[in-house]
């Protein structure tokens, strides 16, 4: 189906105002749809200004120039998930360098667990490397469906900011009522989730 501006604008506004009938993005997605909702993620005075990226056949690939260091984009960590995330500096030249790798990847029809091989074998042999300090990663849409290691389900989860931790884990920061949840503990690319009290997003 061809796509015309206006049939573009519809869906994006659609999209915008109906956060609960989107659970996925692909290669497919209109690159106006991408962008939008990967500007969701942080606050409208950063996401304006940022490198925009979306999927295409090959992988990521910049949809929108920005100039102020930060770059979003809808992430997956598995290709039925959707996590815009919007990188400042550090993340953009160290972990957002691990994401566009990992989607180009899967357009070549790489499996999943081949991929995750490669990029640990990277980050051991210095291909990738961690963040070396500190930062942020603004993940506040409402468009966040992420993977539950648990369940294995997808689920929908708040707004919320991210802080570059590489390596942390409930031993290092600790753990109980208050504690910041911990993604990918003990790896390299490891993240400390913070939920604000009002979680929002822009519009």
């Amino acid at each position: 189906m061809k796509f015309t501006s206006m049939m573009i604008i519809m869906i994006a506004l659609r999209f915008s105002s109906l956060a609960q009938d989107i659970s996925h993005v692909d290669a497919g997605t209109p690159r106006e749809v991408q962008i939008r909702i990967a500007s969701l993620a942080a606050p409208k005075e950063v996401s304006d200004h940022a490198d925009v990226y979306v999927l295409g056949q090959r992988g990521y690939e910049l949809g929108r120039k920005g100039d102020n260091g930060f770059s979003c984009l809808i992430e997956r960590e598995r290709p039925n998930t959707m996590e815009p995330e919007c990188y400042d500096a550090e993340g953009t030249n160290t972990t957002l360098k691990v994401r566009l790798f990992v989607e180009q990847q899967r357009a070549n029809h790489v499996s999943e667990e081949e991929i995750e091989r490669s990029v640990r074998a990277a980050y051991k042999s210095g291909k990738f490397s961690p963040p070396v300090k500190a930062g942020i990663v603004y993940m506040l849409s409402v468009y966040n469906y992420v993977l539950n290691p648990e369940t294995g389900e997808i689920i929908h989860f708040p707004g919320h900011l991210m802080f570059y931790a590489p390596y942390a884990t409930e031993k290092t920061i600790g753990s109980g009522e208050g504690a910041p949840y911990i993604v990918h503990p003990g790896e390299p690319d490891a993240l400390m989730i913070v939920v604000p009290a009002l979680s929002h997003s822009h519009k």
